[in-house]
């Protein structure tokens, strides 16, 4: 069997740092390290201006060819099956109008795909009139756990959604995304912005950390808590249902959940059981994306919660962040 060829944009610590002295035997937190443990895929090319990030990363993952620019692979008539844009965010819009020109079987690039919303809309829009798929990382969307519970959530298992509450930090469009993705996965759909609240800059200049409340097509309210990374990083997920709670910890490295039962103290009422707690299985992710991915390729499947993925959870975004900077004007001046 050929392995499909792939081209690594970017050699910092998603493309392969985060194993890069990681055992074997580890589930793999980078795309390097995901491709390292599955024989259906070779990286056979990585591009960054760097030398001795790009030095660096051919020689822990075995690539032949590192460069310093696109413009220097292109010259040499490279095909690839796969390109992995994992350069910075300000660089994406460039990097896939390149990648949309190779002409590749998929594009699989990290979170957030864009500076911005316009840029979102004209890249989306391109892919999609080539027929090549674009696959944004919002990791936890392979998560196989994740997924069991996504279908019993859809089973009717749980009862009906009361209410979300989700902590993030470091960016409503950098991990907001991620956090608005999450939630959408978990059937919360046709989110609209009931109020924007205070928003502060912890991590990036121009994507402050923000708070909002939002209500969902069904009316469900879902609140959106600012974190600060300066003081911990956080990103949690607690779901409300008729049925319990779930509550997605540490990332996605905890899950835990709670069954409502009758209340042994107040007849007549009804309250949370105990926590059932468990490992998540956050660390299985980049692999089962990948496993994804050859899927695709191969044609055999489509991507994954595919349909506007990276496109929903930006949009929302994209406004919350605009506003937040509006207000945040408006404080100074007034």
């Amino acid at each position: 069997m050929t392995a499909n060829r792939v081209l690594i944009i970017g050699c910092g610590a998603i493309a392969g740092g985060y194993d890069a002295e990681r055992s074997p035997e580890q589930w793999p937190l980078s795309h390097a390290g995901a491709i390292a443990r599955d024989d259906r895929f070779e990286i056979v090319a990585c591009v960054d201006p760097n030398e001795a990030a790009r030095t660096t990363f051919a020689k822990r993952w075995d690539v032949a060819v590192a460069a310093a620019s696109l413009e220097a692979l292109e010259s040499a008539s490279f095909a690839f099956d796969l390109i992995v844009v994992a350069s910075p965010t300000s660089q994406h819009a460039a990097h896939l109008d390149w990648a949309l020109g190779m002409r590749p079987k998929v594009v699989f690039c990290e979170k957030p795909l864009a500076r911005d919303i316009a840029q979102v809309r004209r890249i989306s829009h391109a892919f999609d009139m080539a027929k090549i798929p674009l696959v944004v990382n919002y990791s936890r969307r392979w998560m196989p756990d994740l997924n069991a519970l996504h279908d019993e959530i859809v089973g009717d298992e749980w009862g009906h959604l009361l209410s979300a509450v989700g902590t993030y930090s470091k960016g409503v469009v950098h991990n907001g995304t991620h956090m608005l993705d999450l939630m959408m996965m978990f059937e919360m759909a046709a989110m609209q912005i009931g109020h924007v609240g205070p928003a502060f800059f912890d991590h990036w200049d121009e994507d402050p950390t923000v708070s909002a409340l939002l209500v969902t097509g069904e009316g469900t309210p879902v609140h959106l808590v600012a974190g600060d990374s300066r003081a911990v990083t956080q990103f949690e997920l607690v779901l409300n249902f008729s049925g319990g709670e779930i509550a997605i910890r540490d990332g996605g490295m905890r899950l835990e959940t709670r069954r409502v039962i009758d209340s042994e103290t107040f007849a007549g009422y009804r309250t949370l059981g105990p926590v059932h707690s468990v490992a998540g299985r956050y660390p299985e992710a980049m692999s089962a994306a990948y496993d994804n991915l050859a899927d695709v390729i191969a044609r055999k499947a489509y991507p994954a919660w595919g349909e506007r993925n990276g496109f929903a959870a930006h949009e929302i975004c994209e406004e919350i962040r605009l506003t937040a900077l509006r207000n945040l004007k408006d404080e100074r001046l007034s």
